[in-house]
């Protein structure tokens, strides 16, 4: 995007920060004109209907997000989200894609450090304790490389990552085009960095909460649903962008779906969810705590009637498979780069051929482990499958085998054969009830009869 073409974009969102409302039309129009590849013409043309819609669930959501988040902020997410992260950084990474024969990803996810002030029942990162962290240096460095070739989005795990928010804000000053996003315990967020965030604009934050307050405090520590409440209150009070985090695993999920629970983090104000299911990932994890096939055909249910019905915007990190074509990890979508600089083809398969200090960031992105994933991806033809650990752990030891990757745990390094016995029963358990469900999906049935057209 030229300069010519910022202006007029910084011109626009000025006009329309007065009564956005009834400026959603125009909004639109400039969605258009600036998705000159017309990569995201029809995610435009369903968004414009549906906000259009003065009974549709989503316009309600719009119009609690305008009133209660600060208009410093809006223009920041659509600016540096929608903008340059969705628009002109898509074109530009496509173009990357294609020269290099590699995958480029919308977002990068790092670990500032592995520090964290809790220890979490089945969380790798509470055996980790200070022993790394990416020097400033190197966090800018990542940000630098990813913005040539198309990435504006960054997320920060750990690790705890509010214990270098100090850095994180420094770098969301230093980069005022990307967008910044950090899922936390919540613990660390006091009015100064409320400020803080209201100041740069350009960072929003995920808490992340197991349910109700005895849930949350059964894995996260006694007191823990009470500070994450606190922040949130805080979060709301200085207008800001915030939304909640959830691990469903075998006993929490009927908490974490529930209407009560939802509500009460809308209540609180936040305004999106990510929902995770548990993974038993690092020394000693916890096997018990993978959630059974009718918990998470429960959750595929839930989070698609919340998205219906309630003013949250819900995502599921496995079960949205279908609207993503499957497994996004390896470049394809994202990637992870851990504390010791390990770039990792997901947050939760820690197998590696490179190092971030070592190699370029585009270097990475053609490593054996991440040029494996381009070839077998997507991993089953039922979207509902999309893990090579979770739901297909036989496609995770061929590819560590194949290239060669090494176990990046930095407690315990983990024979990649040993790991995917732990996922493979509950991969089987899986399969039929996800099959079933595949089955009934749309999107399945428009998928088989292309190929019967196709065949015949």
């Amino acid at each position: 995007m030229n300069s010519v073409s910022k202006a007029a974009v910084h011109l626009l969102l000025n006009y329309v920060s007065n009564n956005p409302m009834e400026k959603i039309p125009i909004m639109f129009e400039l969605a258009e004109k600036l998705d000159r590849g017309n990569l995201h013409a029809g995610q435009i043309s369903t968004m414009r209907q549906i906000l259009l819609d003065e009974n549709s669930v989503w316009r309600t959501f719009v119009e609690a997000v305008v009133r209660e988040v600060d208009t410093k902020l809006l223009k920041k997410v659509v600016e540096c989200f929608f903008v340059n992260s969705n628009l002109e950084g898509e074109e530009r990474a496509r173009a990357v894609e294609k020269k290099y024969n590699c995958n480029v990803p919308w977002a990068i996810l790092m670990d500032p450090t592995s520090a964290c002030n809790l220890s979490c029942i089945g969380c790798w990162a509470a055996q980790y304790g200070n022993r790394h962290n990416l020097s400033y240096e190197t966090l800018d460095s990542i940000c630098r490389q990813g913005k040539e070739l198309g990435i504006y989005f960054y997320i920060f795990s750990g690790g705890e990552p509010l214990v270098r928010k100090k850095d994180i804000i420094r770098l969301c000053e230093a980069h005022q085009d990307c967008y910044f996003f950090a899922f936390t315990n919540g613990t660390l967020v006091d009015d100064e960095f409320c400020q803080d965030l209201l100041r740069v604009g350009n960072f929003a934050l995920a808490f992340s909460i197991e349910g109700d307050e005895a849930a949350t405090d059964q894995r996260r520590g006694k007191g823990t649903y009470r500070k994450v409440i606190e922040a949130m209150e805080r979060m709301k009070a200085h207008k800001l962008l915030f939304g909640y985090s959830t691990c469903y695993h075998r006993y929490n999920t009927k908490s974490v779906g529930s209407d009560e629970f939802v509500d009460d983090m809308i209540a609180r104000g936040c305004r999106f969810s990510w929902n995770f299911t548990y993974m038993p990932v690092g020394k000693d994890a916890r096997i018990d705590y993978i959630a059974t096939p009718e918990q998470r055909a429960y959750m595929y249910r839930r989070v698609r009637e919340i998205r219906e019905t309630k003013p949250i915007f819900a995502m599921d990190f496995w079960n949205d498979g279908e609207y993503t074509d499957g497994c996004i990890a390896g470049g394809r979508r994202y990637l992870h780069i851990n504390a010791a600089g390990d770039v990792e083809p997901c947050a939760f398969i820690h197998y590696s051929n490179v190092n971030i200090h070592d190699v370029t960031l585009l270097e990475a992105l053609r490593s054996p482990l991440f040029m494996s994933y381009r070839r077998y991806q997507p991993f089953n033809h039922n979207m509902l499958r999309p893990c090579p650990l979770l739901d297909n752990p036989e496609m995770l030891a061929a590819m560590v085998k194949e290239s060669g990757a090494k176990s990046t745990d930095m407690e315990a390094p983990e024979d990649v054969d040993a790991l995917c016995a732990k996922t493979a029963p509950a991969a089987a358990a899986w399969a039929d009830t996800a099959d079933r469900l595949w089955a009934e999906n749309p999107k399945s049935r428009k998928k088989q009869a292309a190929t019967v057209s196709v065949k015949s």
